[in-house]
């Protein structure tokens, strides 16, 4: 059975597991939620799941534009002189890459906070076994869908720079639901 609630930092527990559910949540934000989290409770393991229905702001050539910038940035066999650093394309990396950018890298305890986050993409079949799961979210971080407002999630960010990787993943997913659907069923 899956509960959905709203994550309020009062009510966070000092140790175990929550669990996130990133559905229609602003990368950014959530990110800056996550890293508070992580660093503020040093017993506590943080999962979030569909990270590929994250949202990113803006025009979606904009933001498709600035994926493939970066990731034309790196050092090839054809163009050894780039050296940039090299950005994730995977949604869950992505994610993971972003909260990393908010911890302090120096620090230990930033270096720990970033082995206690677990980010998957869609909701693992261990997870849906579970008797009952309850999936956080944060009103902080949702999407809130005004006129005229552009956006893009993850998933079609990637579909736009690796086809090939999305249409593998796809096709996995899919398989994916139909176990999901004989575990829950049966």
């Amino acid at each position: 059975m899956i509960v959905k609630k709203v994550l309020d930092l009062s009510q966070i527990p000092e140790k175990g597991e929550i669990v996130i559910d990133a559905e229609g949540h602003i990368m950014g934000r959530l990110a800056s939620y996550v890293a508070k989290i992580l660093l503020s409770k040093p017993e506590l393991r943080v999962v979030v799941v569909n990270a590929e229905k994250l949202v990113v702001t803006g025009d979606r050539k904009m933001v498709v534009e600035w994926f493939m910038r970066k990731i034309s940035e790196w050092r090839t066999h054809y163009n050894p002189e780039k050296a940039g650093p090299k950005i994730p394309r995977r949604p869950d990396r992505v994610f993971k890459r972003v909260v990393r950018g908010m911890l302090p890298k120096k620090v230990e305890s930033g270096r720990d906070a970033l082995k206690r986050l677990r980010v998957y993409m869609s909701i693992p079949l261990d997870f849906i076994q579970r008797r009952r799961l309850v999936l956080y979210e944060v009103p902080a971080a949702k999407l809130r869908v005004r006129p005229l407002m552009q956006f893009v999630t993850l998933e079609e960010v990637w579909r736009s720079i690796d086809p090939a990787a999305w249409e593998k993943w796809n096709k996995a997913k899919e398989v994916w639901a139909k176990k999901i659907k004989q575990a829950t069923s049966g």
